[in-house]
Formats: C-alpha cells, structure tokens, sequence
C-alpha cells in the first residue's frame, strides 16, 4: 500500500528529501495568556533558525495521573485557542484526539491529529481520525514494538487518512522507566511512514513523583536523546517547551526549558548538515 511520503500539514512538509521540522509547544494549555505567548516565542526561534513549526498544546490532558490534576481548557475553550494562535502567528497546530466524537470538530480548527500512544491500537479512533481528511499522528505505543506500527499505518490507509505520521515516545521497561532504541527510527520509516523522535516524553518517569500521584522526568536528558535520533534519522522533533519548567501545569519534569530551545535547535540543524554531507 502507498504512504504519502513527505506529508503535508499545512505549510510543513516532513518526510523523504524535506529539512528536520519541529513540533513543539506546552504540555497542555494554561489559563491565561501564556499558551499564545510560547507560540510567539517559537515562532521567534524557529524563524531564525528556517526550521518548519508545528505548534503543539492539549486542550485536555484525559490521561492524568491523579484526577484532581490541572486538566486544560476542554474542546471549545481549546479550538478558541487554536483559532487566535493560527490567525496571529499562520502557524499550523496539533492536539490529541482522545475519543471517536472529538476527532471531526477538533479537525475543523486542527491541521494534524494526534493519537496519544495508550490509544494507538483503537481503531475506531483511527478510523474516526482518518476519515477527517487530516494528516494523523500517531505515538507508538509503550507497550508495543516499532514493527507492530506497521499494521497501524494499514488501518490509516484503509479509512483514507490524508498523511500518516509515527512518533516514538520510548517502551516501557520495568516499572517507571521509559527507555529508547533508536533502531525504531528506521524500523518504523519502513513502514514508509515519516518519523517523529518524542525528546520530551521519552525521559518521562511514569508515576515516580508524590506517591505516585504524578510523572516526574529526567529534562537533562532531552538533549542527549533528540541528539541521538536526529543522528539516526528522524524526519521531525517533538519537544514540549515552557518558559518555567518547575511551574508549569503538566509534564514540567520533562519539558524543556523554552530559552535551552535555540542552542539545542542549532546543534540538531550541525548533525543534519554533516549527515547530508
């Protein structure tokens, strides 16, 4: 079956003979305007540096650990976000989608549709996702190889998606640890799918802080490992950014500190260059 390879979102192509594009942006949406102002920021960096940007953000975090955490804006709050930041910055932007009824209204305002990497088997959420006629995203799962991606990218096929992505997040090993074989890069790119590296999520430690209540993470490792997977390949990066890591509202033990983002960008952009020579 033929993947579409490069994939197109929006004014971003990424795939086969396309420069390493980034997607990037906060855990979830804060209240506030703090949402708009790190897509401002990326849009600064990004610029500079001729690096394509997707803009990332939940609009609701379904996964928490502990059901009193900060969960987000929800879908109509989230998709006014959404509306402002393209319309201010021309950016394209990306959410999850977590539930078969979310995936035609999020694709009104959203240009790629993200499977969270608990859900990557669900095919009515694939389904649902593909029918949209929008580029879908979806995370391997923790839990599977990166050869099992194969029959997910066939699902997206079959239904008609307009692109499939693949993103991998790390595989679960042992209790509250994640870890990463780079080897996925080029075993999943044989699906004929392009390949996001998740830095971000992939030094998370699943339920390691407060009892258990939330995820802690090991942020000085994002550069280690973004480095490692552009040098083995990856099409994409996918980085969760805020200015104050320490406050942020979710996942800030594995967000990266949005003023580290330049320096980290640009040592990426050397290894991409030298691999190209």
């Amino acid at each position: 079956m033929n993947v579409p390879n490069p994939v197109t979102i929006g004014p971003v192509q990424i795939g086969n003979g396309r420069p390493l594009a980034l997607i990037a942006g906060p855990c979830v949406m804060e209240p506030g305007d703090m949402t708009r102002r790190i897509a401002g920021r990326l849009v600064e960096i990004c610029g500079e540096l001729k690096i394509p940007l997707i803009f990332k953000a939940s609009f609701d975090k379904a996964n928490r650990s502990s059901g009193s955490s900060f969960r987000g804006p929800g879908l109509e709050g989230g998709m006014e976000i959404f509306r402002k930041i393209k319309a201010e910055t021309g950016l394209p932007v990306t959410t999850d989608v977590h539930e078969t009824i979310q995936a035609a209204p999020i694709a009104e305002t959203v240009d790629l549709l993200q499977i969270p990497a608990f859900l990557a088997r669900q095919t009515d959420l694939l389904e649902a996702a593909a029918v949209t006629r929008r580029p879908v995203n979806v995370k391997k799962g923790q839990f599977m190889a990166p050869w099992d991606m194969k029959n997910v990218v066939d699902k997206l096929q079959e239904f008609g998606a307009a692109g499939t992505l693949l993103t991998e997040r790390g595989t679960t090993f042992g209790y509250g640890r994640l870890v990463n074989d780079m080897r996925a890069i080029p075993q999943m790119q044989a699906t004929g799918a392009p390949v996001v590296f998740d830095a971000t999520h992939s030094v998370q430690l699943p339920s390691a802080g407060e009892g258990g209540k939330t995820s802690s993470g090991q942020r000085e490792m994002i550069p280690t490992l973004a480095r490692a997977a552009v040098a083995a390949g990856c099409d994409a990066l996918f980085l969760e950014v805020h200015p104050e890591p320490d406050k942020a509202l979710s996942d800030g033990p594995n967000s990266l500190r949005l003023d580290d983002l330049p320096g980290l960008l640009r040592s990426l952009l050397r290894i991409r260059e030298a691999l190209a020579g």
